[in-house]
């Protein structure tokens, strides 16, 4: 890598760059470890979101963490009759519920899930709701949020303190930016393909067609789309609990999908992520943007559901 690239991001560059394409500096890591944040309970602007269920929450929770569940941050919930699933909550709801938290644009936010279970697929789709609750805050304007590596699964199995006494924030009004540009539209994608980076998230067996999600209409991806899957983003260990893997074996991952870095270009090209409803496209967008550092990340949030839905067109490579 050359010295130019190790410049990106820094105050040397942010001068030209155009502003469409500058992150905010951050004040905290995007992943931040147990030993972090026990070392750093009662400082002050943080706040420890457990986006848990409450009776899990209630069972014990992190020292001052306070509990909103992640199911309160997008509408359409999976498996509900409103459709396209896991779509992204109104502005004035989303301000109301990140006020309610006590959360200010300028607050640190850990956010806490559950990175454990008996069988892959729920605890899965537990961490890619952590993740989740972290985009949909950063859409939302709050800058320095993080999400607990390993969360609360990891933090007990090192018997870290815990506690029973339920956290009642103080609301605030919150008034933030959001980021329009961050999720997009079936028709933005459609205009996109074959110009974008289009990144599919999902498991490889459903990207090829072998496998029909029951949400989707029809096999298939995205024409163009590269196949990137989001539990390859994860040190996975049933019955215990999910890391997130180094960084740098995450940027040989996407380097090797998206594209080797040319003097960063691909840093600023644009990424689109989908998956099946929504989930996994924000791990995904969580870790190109906020851990690698890409540029020019988005999501859409129909995802296969809303394209197949809606007739679009897929590649697949079904054979019978």
């Amino acid at each position: 890598m050359s010295a130019s690239l190790l410049l990106i991001g820094t105050s040397t560059t942010q001068a030209w760059f155009p502003p469409y394409f500058q992150h905010p500096p951050r004040e905290i890591d995007p992943i931040v470890s147990t030993d972090w944040l026990a070392s750093n309970l009662g400082t002050p602007k943080l706040v420890i979101l457990d986006d848990r269920l409450p009776f899990e929450y209630g069972a014990g929770h992190i020292p001052g963490a306070i509990n909103s569940p992640a199911s309160n941050w997008y509408i359409n919930p999976p498996f509900g009759p409103e459709w396209p699933w896991y779509q992204l909550p109104p502005d004035d709801y989303l301000f109301e519920l990140i006020g309610n938290a006590g959360i200010t644009p300028n607050s640190l936010v850990v956010v806490v899930g559950r990175t454990s279970g008996l069988t892959p697929y729920p605890y899965l789709y537990a961490i890619a709701d952590t993740s989740r609750v972290v985009v949909t805050l950063l859409y939302a304007g709050v800058r320095n949020v993080a999400i607990l590596d390993g969360g609360h699964s990891k933090w007990a199995a090192e018997l870290k303190p815990v506690t029973t006494d339920i956290v009642v924030p103080t609301p605030v009004t919150y008034t933030g930016v959001v980021n329009t540009a961050m999720f997009v539209s079936k028709d933005y994608v459609e205009k996109k393909i074959g110009k974008s980076i289009i990144v599919d998230a999902r498991d490889p067996d459903v990207y090829f067609g072998v496998t029909q999600e029951p949400w989707a209409a029809y096999p298939g991806h995205i024409p163009t789309a590269k196949c990137l899957p989001t539990p390859w983003l994860w040190n996975l260990a049933i019955a215990e609990y999910a890391t997130y893997k180094d960084a740098n074996v995450l940027r040989e991952m996407a380097s090797g999908v998206i594209g080797r870095y040319v003097f960063g270009w691909y840093m600023f090209k644009e990424i689109i992520v989908y998956c099946g409803v929504g989930g996994y496209a924000s791990p995904m967008y969580f870790v190109l943007s906020e851990v690698l550092g890409y540029k020019n990340v988005k999501i859409y949030d129909g995802s296969a559901q809303e394209w197949t839905g809606l007739g679009a067109p897929v590649v697949t490579y079904r054979w019978e």
